[in-house]
């Protein structure tokens, strides 16, 4: 391989991090804000997908892609806040919930998606970090979504409200003990719907970026399971939004390696690198989940989701 090949292998796996790490970034914030209050959401890969759709018809009914983000954020809320109020019933389970929401959310998405699968909507604008250099490669690699300093950004203040606020202190604690959040006169469920909630409309943001920038379209197989795979990012991150922007771009730079060997003409084994993101989730999870431990980091009230 020649050292312009090795460039440009390097600079699409960068550029497939900085694109296929979005969505990846949005939705673990929204699950680890979610998880930080007790709460466990599998239901986000139909949160991921009906706000991809959303977005999409939000965008192109509207002319604007901004419309779009806004309309892909409401429906990923409106579709966590259902999540957080089942759950908040006697004898609900947070998993078998999220699991039904789950479908239910990907079938919404199907099936009011039908007619947007043809057309096209206006897209997200990149900005083009890369203008500095004189190398092609690594400027198509800098072409980012302009909704990743709002995803980097949203991780440092999630950081600093779970630490510093008093709004981030009664979630860590409904999160690790829901008798001594009641003891103080709070009420536990509210505080978990509104962080469920919450942590749906950033997963929406992931959604918009889906469809609204890479890879730009809607069809029914836009989310390739990500929604899933951002439970396994956020424990891999141990809870904390900072570490769910790296984990993030890891993720983005494993399921860019397949197409950035393509790109250098390396067709071997195209397929098998596809399938990266997908063996580290599993190896994340066997490493981290052992029966009978509880991971570090995590809310102690996760260990005894109903």
């Amino acid at each position: 391989m020649s050292a312009d090949d090795l460039l440009s292998l390097l600079a699409g796996i960068l550029g497939g991090a900085l694109r296929v790490g979005v969505p990846f970034l949005f939705v673990s914030l929204g699950e680890c804000l979610t998880e930080k209050s007790g709460r466990i959401n599998l239901g986000l890969e139909g949160v991921l997908v009906l706000s991809a759709m959303a977005a999409f018809g939000g965008a192109y009914l509207s002319g604007s892609p901004w419309v779009g983000v806004l309309v892909g954020a409401l429906a990923g809320a409106a579709l966590a806040t259902l999540h957080g109020l089942l759950c908040s019933l006697d004898r609900v389970n947070d998993v078998a919930t999220g699991i039904a929401l789950m479908l239910l959310g990907t079938g919404l998405a199907f099936y009011l998606g039908k007619p947007l699968i043809q057309p096209q909507a206006p897209q997200i604008p990149a900005l083009p970090l890369g203008a500095w250099s004189d190398s092609p490669a690594l400027q198509t690699a800098l072409q980012v979504n302009a909704l990743l300093p709002l995803g980097v950004l949203l991780a440092v203040a999630l950081h600093f409200a779970l630490q510093r606020s008093r709004a981030g202190l009664l979630v860590r604690l409904a999160g690790d003990s829901a008798l001594a959040t009641r003891a103080l006169g709070h009420s536990v469920n509210g505080i978990r719907i509104a962080a469920t909630a919450g942590g749906g409309l950033i997963a929406g943001l992931g959604g918009a970026s889906l469809t609204l920038f890479y890879p730009g379209s809607w069809n029914e197989g836009i989310s390739s399971g990500q929604g899933l795979i951002a439970v396994a990012l956020v424990i891999f991150a141990r809870w904390s939004p900072l570490r769910c922007v790296g984990a993030a771009l890891l993720f983005g730079g494993a399921g860019a390696i397949g197409p950035a060997l393509q790109s250098v003409g390396m067709g071997w084994g195209y397929h098998l690198f596809n399938t990266l993101p997908y063996a580290l989730t599993l190896l994340i999870l066997v490493f981290t989940c052992r029966p009978g431990e509880i991971a570090k980091g995590s809310p102690t009230e996760l260990s005894s989701s109903r």
